[in-house]
């Protein structure tokens, strides 16, 4: 390994340490290229799994996001007297997935739990689906990713939001309450909104996780 393949391993733990300690969870492939100047994600891949094979970095697969600095990556670091900050102490439940795009019907039993980082406050109020579709790309919501959603019964305009309309099917759109009828905004300049006398807010987008991780 040269002195500089070195110096970009020992950039990439310590921007994974920043952000855990900062946010609760570790920061995603293409943020840490872009932190680090590497464009190639494969190239960022090859330093995390450089820095797990010299016990820098340890990871369970059977878990989201579950990659953190272990005692001998926080002395490289000069930091082994700091406690990295666990981001899997709450769970929230995964209710399935909700479409950006065309309405689906909901579903409202867990599938699954996922670990929230300490910053997300009030968890019990908390669920989670996974996003079908590209309606809400312009917000930064790409097709399969998971959004936290806080329940809330209302909405401000603006707001993006899970709604369901009057035959049960549950979209991810943002909010709008207009003279006589409510509008669901695409967040994708190539669709139109969709146009409902009545709607039911489930709840408020409050976060998103993205799984090409690791």
């Amino acid at each position: 390994m040269s002195k500089q393949g070195e110096t970009k391993q020992l950039a990439v733990l310590n921007f994974i340490h920043e952000r855990v300690a900062n946010h609760g969870y570790p920061p995603t492939v293409r943020e840490i290229g872009e932190a680090v100047d590497l464009s190639s994600t494969s190239t960022v891949h090859g330093h995390i799994n450089r820095l797990i094979k010299k016990g820098y970095l340890q990871k369970d697969p059977s878990k989201p996001r579950a990659i953190e600095i272990t005692p001998d990556g926080l002395a490289l670091l000069g930091l082994s007297n700091v406690v990295t900050p666990s981001f899997e102490e709450e769970k929230i439940p995964m209710l399935g997935v909700v479409t950006a795009g065309a309405p689906i019907l909901a579903v409202e039993e867990a599938t699954d739990y996922f670990p929230v980082p300490p910053t997300i406050h009030n968890n019990e109020d908390l669920f989670m689906l996974t996003i079908r579709g590209e309606s809400m790309i312009n917000a930064g919501i790409l097709n399969g990713d998971k959004v936290i959603v806080r329940k809330m019964a209302s909405a401000k305009n603006g707001d993006i939001v899970i709604a369901m309309n009057d035959d049960n099917e549950a979209t991810c759109k943002r909010f709008f309450k207009e003279s006589d009828h409510f509008r669901l905004q695409p967040e994708n300049d190539t669709m139109a909104p969709i146009i409902l006398k009545n709607v039911s807010i489930l709840g408020l987008v409050v976060g998103l996780f993205r799984d090409d991780i690791y």
